[in-house]
């Protein structure tokens, strides 16, 4: 099995939970609150069908050995949906998604070994694993955004965690360290299912290191679900499982302040 093979099981699953959903929403449900604060719940699946839109061409062009498409090409798909309305853009979230599952589906072995995907704002070539994570991130946030808005104990699809556990550890685009008010602090994260431990560097500019420091200033100890969602900016007090622990003298809400979501 490739790396990229556990990433497209993970993928399907998790959009055939949100679809399963999807197919059944009034138009009052899709006119409701997401847990995107300023997005409703059609702006949600907008945002995820438009996106599978773009990465079903980019993925296409790198099959096809062709070049990305020209820089207008994502903005041209971005206002036609944004102009779709509340309907379409339901149906088109469950019509694109199923495309770019399908071609990643029907890469051959060899394919997801070797296909290489340019971005014209990345300096290098990605493989398929890490462009398929992409977009598992991206799914499952925005998933867990829509099934949250009407259960708060909604998690995100278990299947994506460990392989989101694997994207980058740069989290300086995602911090805020202002939010510290010039307090700093080396905390060690323990995480289970998986179990997982790494250091967490509260400064400016906030790093994760992927190993745990000799020395830490104290301890967060919660799954890696959970500790996924407060990097995301979304393990709110109202969402926050009760076995999250917290040691040290920064408090939980500091550091959902620093993580204040994306």
């Amino acid at each position: 099995m490739s790396n990229a093979d556990t990433v497209i099981t993970a993928l399907r699953s998790g959009y055939e939970r949100l679809a399963d959903l999807v197919d059944k929403f009034d138009d009052e449900t899709l006119a409701g609150q997401s847990a995107a604060t300023e997005w409703d719940i059609a702006q949600v699946l907008s945002h995820l069908g438009s996106g599978a839109e773009i990465m079903t061409n980019t993925l296409q062009l790198a099959v096809d050995g062709k070049p990305p498409a020209a820089g207008d090409f994502n903005q041209s798909v971005w206002d036609r949906w944004n102009s779709s309305s509340r309907r379409e853009q339901a149906e088109g979230f469950l019509e694109w998604n199923e495309k770019l599952l399908a071609l990643f589906e029907s890469l051959t072995e060899d394919q997801r070994d070797t296909i290489q995907i340019e971005f014209s704002w990345l300096p290098a070539p990605i493989d398929l694993a890490t462009f398929a994570r992409m977009r598992l991130s991206e799914l499952t946030y925005h998933s867990w955004d829509v099934r949250s808005a009407s259960d708060p104990a909604a998690t995100l699809d278990a299947a994506a965690v460990p392989e989101m556990l694997q994207t980058d550890r740069d989290v300086s685009w995602i911090t805020k360290p202002a939010e510290l008010n010039g307090q700093a602090a080396v905390l060690t994260v323990v995480t289970t299912d998986p179990a997982e431990e790494f250091t967490l560097r509260l400064a400016d500019p906030v790093t994760l290191e992927a190993t745990k420091a000799d020395e830490s200033d104290g301890t967060l100890t919660l799954s890696a679900e959970a500790w996924l969602r407060l990097a995301a900016g979304r393990l709110g007090p109202d969402r926050t499982p009760e076995s999250v622990e917290l040691t040290g003298p920064i408090s939980l809400d500091t550091l959902r302040s620093v993580f204040g979501g994306y």
